[in-house]
């Protein structure tokens, strides 16, 4: 895995864990932004050289944060299909 790899892995358990805490909305109470965590994963995507997976690619841009983590995890086989028929 490479250092930029590594960093999206991060973000992306990041953004997980950001998501998981802001649980149900609450009328009147702030709840934590995903738009930073998400603005970073595009600037990450975009800084992604060529000979990338393009697995990864396809679910970076499609936004499918989740099956990204699990690819770069080496958890690729748990990622179930999507209706885009990429996997």
């Amino acid at each position: 895995m490479t250092t930029l790899e590594s960093e999206i892995l991060q973000t992306l358990i990041d953004l997980e864990a950001c998501a998981t805490s802001a649980g149900p909305a609450v009328p009147g109470a702030s709840r934590p932004s995903v738009l930073p965590i998400v603005h970073r994963l595009t600037e990450l995507t975009r800084a992604l050289p060529a000979g990338t997976s393009p697995d990864l690619l396809h679910y970076l841009h499609k936004r499918s944060y989740e099956k990204a983590r699990l690819w770069l995890q080496g958890r690729d086989d748990e990622n179930a299909a999507g209706n885009c028929g990429h996997v």
